[in-house]
């Protein structure tokens, strides 16, 4: 079993930055991929990135050059930097991780751009 906790959404304007974050728990952490996934009233959720355990990043066109995903595998806790962000970009956001052969999603939290 792995329970994961978003944390660091709230509202912001225009242009703003936030920092989400997202902790795991167990040991399993250093070994999977983490997702980053959000979805918009109306929307399906998307994925918008994601950090392999070697490190290696991808990234939806939308947000490439505006989000840093990175992780922190001695602190079980994987982050998303958000800069410049677009009122397009309000959403609640999610992250995922895969485990024997299950996903395994937190709870959510809210980004909200707006003037």
């Amino acid at each position: 079993q792995v329970q994961l906790v978003e944390s660091g959404g709230g509202l912001v304007q225009p242009g703003g930055s936030l920092r989400l974050s997202c902790a795991a728990s167990g040991s399993i952490f250093r070994l999977v991929t983490m997702g980053w996934y959000r979805q918009a009233p109306g929307k399906q959720r998307e994925l918008v990135a994601s950090i392999a355990s070697d490190g290696r990043s991808h990234y939806v066109d939308s947000v490439k050059g505006r989000f840093t995903i990175s992780r922190d595998n001695a602190k079980n806790t994987g982050y998303l930097q958000m800069n410049s962000l677009k009122p397009e970009d309000t959403a609640v956001y999610y992250c995922k991780v895969i485990w024997g052969g299950r996903n395994y999603w937190g709870q959510g939290t809210q980004v909200t751009v707006s003037s």
